[in-house]
């Protein structure tokens, strides 16, 4: 009865017609949103207060949507106020270089009450911080520039603490000035370095006699007193121009961009990945995910008041047309249908970004000033814009006679709109057609960085190697356990076949490497253990929870609806994938993972579901111990370990000196240490990476596209896990052929 009651007042057919459908299906997933969205639009409405406000109706939906959503919903009492108190104010002061330590004591008096503020749609709290936030910002702005008036003394012996988190909030005016000195001071002696190092490469370069710059050079004391002078004044100019930047995007942001970092520190108490989007960040995310949008195809950048162009898309609109070029600024941007331009200087970049982008077919005309100071007039129509970086690519290499193809998948991406468009798992199945047309002997499949995507196309993906079965299972709260299948009994490759991830594989990418490692399908080569991401978020549009709404676009909610565990049952959450082969990389001891963020859900089991292992006659535990041992004795990666324990030292360091000879003597230190490390990017393979026949005729029209495959070739063949992977689907191929040879002799 409740529900028919929930059909009845819903009003959009589609949707009631799409939850009977679910509910046929079992999909539990899509009918949670389907009522979250049923029940508000029966409640939410602009009208719900008697002066609407769309920051207390945001507050309203989105702990709506989490208290009924959520795998793990939070009590809101008040611990979770303290710690959205403490994460708030560190994401708006993470240097402690605004606030003073009377401002604090003000804001906790709202420490323990946020949770009641939070209930009652109540934003006193932010609209204190944000206005104090606001003062202080614009104190701070003519107090960096006070100090940078004045000379930098680098002879004084002080030291800088980079450890923000135990610094404490000053008390006063002049305890802030020094705080902001020293981090300035900081800031420039980075400069001043590299302008001493640039004026003796100058001087080398013109053949001049050599000479020492030193504070304490008692040789053309006078000539070398004015020239070190000059460098600090330059680094110092350096150093305010990058602030001034800085503040520019600051003086840009509007209150609901602030008030999107309140959100924030409130949603992501309840797990990390859980995230409100504000309407910008919806279409940027939107974006990321389907790998193309609908525009010019340009990449811009606010530089000062000037949006400027800093990248062509390649095949893009902008880069079809050939007459927008790299550094052009845009002056102003007019419609085809209308007659006035709209002068976008000063502007924000997203609201520029707006009138230049829109759908496919449509003329913008933009006024620019060209590199060379001209002004001119170009027209551009606009289509579909793809980032072909986010696209899975393919390529053969020949090794020992055989041909091995390599697929890299930067992301599991997907159309929104249609999932029949463009996505991984159809871009996978064509690449592999594809490289097995070139005679493909073995496969090689990198989610190295991949930090995941659509669910969907992972079980697609998936099925291209197995003929049929359970891929992972996926969990709700206070639901039965649903577990996805691949249902279709083709296979696209049924060869050898090696997964590749790193620490910064996560979610789809741990299902993928979780389920071929389950099957014993391939041999996961890569970090001790991927990122350890094993929850699943949905995107929620907070617009069609609202009828009638007056207060403009509400954005979206990212939020975790379940948690997946392989089909063995252990969850991928925190503790990720275990490589089958570990090697050492940069990232080795560096705190990355899921176990390393604020507030993540733990681990836990479930049953295991039925499978089988995959039919075949590949030796794994053979492969894996000969590739072990491979490793064990690689210099190459006895190298990458210790640079990797180098790099946590330097990222571990908190204390640097501020007087430069000191300062010096510790970068040259890094430098000689670092040159032991060189031999790293010497490092080449005998392989050589060919593009498939249809990138080759692509590249006859895109020079663009022909240089960014021509650097990836070239990075493969200086990757040693790229050969090492090589090496174990050729073992893999010599397994193949003693047990298929041993099983016709029984036979």
């Amino acid at each position: 009865m409740v529900f028919s009651a929930i059909l009845v007042n819903y009003r959009n057919a589609y949707l009631v017609q799409r939850i009977k459908i679910e509910i046929m299906r079992g999909n539990y997933k899509f009918l949670l949103l389907a009522l979250l969205i049923a029940f508000a639009s029966c409640s939410f409405t602009s009208k719900t207060f008697d002066n609407p406000d769309k920051d207390k109706l945001l507050i309203q939906l989105i702990t709506y949507v989490l208290d009924q959503g959520h795998f793990d919903p939070q009590e809101i009492n008040d611990a979770f106020s303290a710690n959205v108190f403490e994460d708030y104010l560190n994401q708006l002061d993470p240097f402690k270089r605004y606030f003073y330590e009377s401002d604090i004591k003000e804001f906790e008096a709202y420490k323990n009450q946020l949770d009641d503020q939070i209930k009652s749609y109540d934003v006193t709290f932010f609209n204190l911080t944000h206005e104090r936030l606001l003062k202080r910002i614009k104190e701070s702005e003519a107090l960096y520039a006070e100090i940078l008036e004045k000379p930098f003394d680098f002879t004084k012996r002080e030291e800088y603490s980079a450890d923000y988190e135990v610094l404490t909030y000053v008390k006063n005016k002049r305890e802030m000035k020094e705080r902001w000195r020293q981090q300035l001071k900081f800031s420039t002696i980075a400069n001043y370095d590299d302008a001493i190092s640039q004026r003796d490469t100058d001087l080398e370069a013109n053949s001049l006699p050599e000479r020492v710059f030193s504070p304490k050079n008692e040789k053309s004391k006078s000539d070398e007193s004015k020239s070190l002078k000059d460098l600090e004044k330059e680094a110092r100019e350096a150093t305010k121009r990058s602030l001034d930047e800085l503040y520019d995007f600051i003086d840009d942001r509007q209150r609901k961009d602030w008030f999107a970092v309140y959100i924030n520190a409130i949603v992501e108490e309840f797990d990390p990945h859980t995230f409100y989007f504000a309407p910008e960040d919806k279409d940027r995310f939107d974006v990321a995910m389907s790998g193309n949008f609908e525009g010019i195809g340009a990449r811009l950048q606010k530089r000062m008041d000037a949006v400027m162009v800093n990248e062509i898309i390649s095949g893009g609109p902008a880069w079809r047309a050939n007459e927008l070029e790299v550094g052009d600024q845009i002056l102003k941007v007019r419609q085809e249908d209308e007659e006035e331009p709209v002068n976008i200087v000063g502007m924000r970049l997203d609201d520029a970004i707006k009138l230049i982008k829109g759908p496919k077919g449509t003329t913008v005309v933009l006024t620019l000033k060209k590199v060379d100071g001209t002004i001119e007039d170009i027209s551009i129509t606009r289509d579909i814009v793809e980032l072909e970086e986010t696209y899975a690519k393919s390529s053969t290499v020949e090794k020992d006679g055989k041909t091995y193809g390599v697929i890299n998948l930067p992301k599991f991406y997907v159309d929104f709109t249609s999932y029949d468009n463009r996505n991984a798992a159809s871009d996978i199945k064509k690449e592999i057609i594809r490289l097995k047309e070139q005679g493909m002997e073995g496969l090689v499949l990198d989610l190295r960085n991949n930090g995941g995507g659509s669910l969907q196309t992972v079980v697609d993906i998936v099925g291209l190697f197995i003929e049929e079965g359970p891929v992972v299972q996926v969990k709700t709260t206070g639901e039965p356990k649903e577990v996805l299948s691949d249902k279709d009994s083709s296979i696209i490759w049924d060869g050898p076949l090696v997964v590749m991830v790193n620490e910064l594989s996560a979610s789809a990418s741990e299902i993928l490497a979780a389920a071929m490692q389950d099957y014993k399908r391939a041999i996961v080569i890569g970090s001790k253990q991927t990122y350890g991401k094993g929850t699943v978020q949905n995107v929620l549009d907070l617009n069609r929870m609202v009828r009638n709404n007056s207060n403009g676009d509400m954005g979206a909610l990212k939020f975790t609806t379940q948690k997946f565990y392989r089909i063995n049952g252990g969850s991928t959450q925190l503790e990720g994938v275990k490589s089958d082969v570990v090697v050492p990389d940069r990232y080795s001891y560096i705190n990355i993972g899921e176990k390393d963020q604020e507030n993540p859900l733990p681990w836990d089991k479930i049953d295991a579901v039925d499978y089988e292992f995959w039919g075949n006659y590949f030796d794994y535990d053979a492969t894996i111990e000969k590739s072990k041992a491979r490793m064990a004795a690689n210099e190459q990666l006895k190298l990458i370990d210790a640079n990797a324990q180098w790099v946590k030292k330097i990222r571990d360091r908190e204390v640097y000196s501020l007087n430069y000879e000191e300062y010096k003597k510790a970068m040259e230190l890094n430098e000689e240490e670092a040159k032991r490390f060189e031999k790293l990017s010497e490092y080449k393979t005998d392989l050589t990476f060919n593009s498939l026949p249809y990138e080759i005729t692509l590249m006859e029209q895109d020079s663009v596209l022909k240089e960014k495959r021509k650097r990836w070739h070239e990075s493969l063949a200086k990757d040693v896990y790229i050969e090492e992977a090589l090496n174990v689907l050729n073992d893999l191929k010599m397994t193949y052929a003693i047990k298929n040879n041993l099983a016709d002799v029984k036979n």
